[in-house]
């Protein structure tokens, strides 16, 4: 122990929690960012004040982001509402909640990178925003106070580590990645493939520079600056489905391994749309499928069909990202999905550039930790090995069957003009 100087904290971020404040107890089970309950009230937030959200917090409304989340915990948990009033209560996200238990409960606060994914922040005043607050229906009391990322949050209690450690940097997963690949200007995306797949690329440094781009999300960077984000809410999820439901193997590995033996996907389309579609569709009534499949279909070309899919859907992300940002040279990638090295093949025959794999690919901690050093002042120079694939075929037909697949999925999730007169 006497080897650790500092805590850093990086998190899951639009997960939502409320807890009372004396005790520090949840009043119910956190709310994790893929759960859909609150698509109602995300659908009511974009048809009142989509323009309007978008402009201040950079979010397209969705039930992906926090707050719709807390105003459910409110509405759902015993007197919350009551409790709320008489600031008996505290909100926020995972690094919020790790802060108040570090802490003895001494610290109730959160960092840019994390505030920016509520749906409550305002980018450009950097506060919190009382509209938008007001239509969530979230009392701007619960929230935390907010800081940079690379900032001196507290003291942990001493009973955790036998010592009283300074916490000095607090950031968001994805923004921490971005930040451990040493993207602080436009130019290199890099996308972390977890559970879902996260696209990130720099947007320079105030929101009067970095427009609103169709389909993306604009999000604060933990260098202070800004970013371009876009999400495809399923990728390690579906190797899991083929994993655990359909059974095709033991391990994601083997799902990896039947994807690589198999020459191609051989026509088989699958639309990774188990949450709907995120970026830059944001198509919450899109669903799964599995397209071109023939009695020959084998397990191997489904699983190549899968990583495919993920792979298209990063591309359609990248493509939107240039579109508003410009060129962009290579994507760096992390996370566990990122061990598979057929799918960063793919990746890079899909996207037509290099894809760049850092030997240690727990960017997201070593970008937390390059925070922390970053305010105790600490000069680091990091050097990783890495491994580059580079394009040596390309998927361009694959890519148009798919998409024209992926436009004909999501207009049987629309409503026709019969159903709406009717209800």
């Amino acid at each position: 122990m006497e080897r650790i100087g500092a805590v850093a904290v990086t998190n899951q971020r639009e997960t939502a929690l409320l807890w009372d404040r004396g005790t520090r107890e949840p009043i119910g089970p956190a709310i994790v960012w893929q759960c859909r309950r609150t698509a109602d009230a995300a659908a009511d937030l974009l048809a009142a004040h989509g323009d309007e959200v978008r402009r201040r917090s950079g979010l397209q409304p969705d039930a992906y982001f926090s707050g719709p989340k807390f105003a459910w915990l409110l509405d759902h948990a015993a007197n919350a509402r009551e409790r709320a009033e008489r600031g008996d209560l505290a909100a926020g996200t995972v690094d919020t909640w790790l802060l108040t238990q570090l802490t003895g409960g001494a610290v109730h606060a959160t960092d840019r990178t994390n505030a920016s994914r509520t749906m409550l922040w305002n980018l450009a005043e950097r506060s919190w925003d009382a509209e938008l607050c007001n239509w969530q229906r979230v009392p701007g009391a619960l929230l935390p106070e907010v800081h940079p990322s690379a900032y001196e949050y507290g003291l942990t209690e001493r009973s955790l580590f036998g010592t009283s450690l300074p916490i000095l940097a607090v950031a968001g997963d994805q923004q921490a990645a971005l930040f451990g690949h040493g993207i602080v200007e436009p130019g290199r995306a890099k996308c972390t493939y977890g559970t879902g797949a996260f696209i990130l690329t720099h947007a320079g440094e105030s929101v009067a520079s970095a427009s609103l781009a169709p389909g993306l999300l604009l999000t604060a960077a933990a260098d202070s600056g800004l970013a371009y984000e876009g999400g495809v809410f399923t990728a390690g999820s579906v190797v899991q489905w083929l994993r655990d439901e359909l059974q095709l193997a033991a391990t994601a590995p083997e799902v990896s391994a039947l994807a690589e033996a198999a020459d191609s996907s051989d026509g088989v389309m699958l639309m990774p749309a188990f949450a709907g579609l995120g970026s830059p569709h944001w198509d919450a009534n899109a669903r799964g499928a599995i397209l071109g499949i023939t009695r020959g279909t084998t397990p191997g070309q489904i699983a190549r069909a899968a990583l495919e899919a993920v792979a298209f859907r990063v591309r359609e992300v990248v493509e939107a990202m240039e579109s508003a940002s410009g060129s962009i040279d290579e994507l760096r990638v992390d996370g566990g999905m990122s061990a598979s090295d057929v799918l960063m093949q793919i990746q890079a025959n899909a996207l037509q550039r290099p894809v760049i794999r850092p030997a240690n690919r727990e960017t997201t901690a070593l970008g937390a930790a390059l925070l922390a050093m970053e305010t105790a002042g600490v000069p680091v120079h990091v050097e990783i090995a890495e491994q580059r694939f580079e394009p040596d075929a390309e998927l361009e037909r694959e890519f148009e069957r798919w998409t024209a697949a992926r436009r004909a999925i999501q207009s049987l999730g629309r409503p026709t003009a019969a159903t709406d007169a009717t209800e």
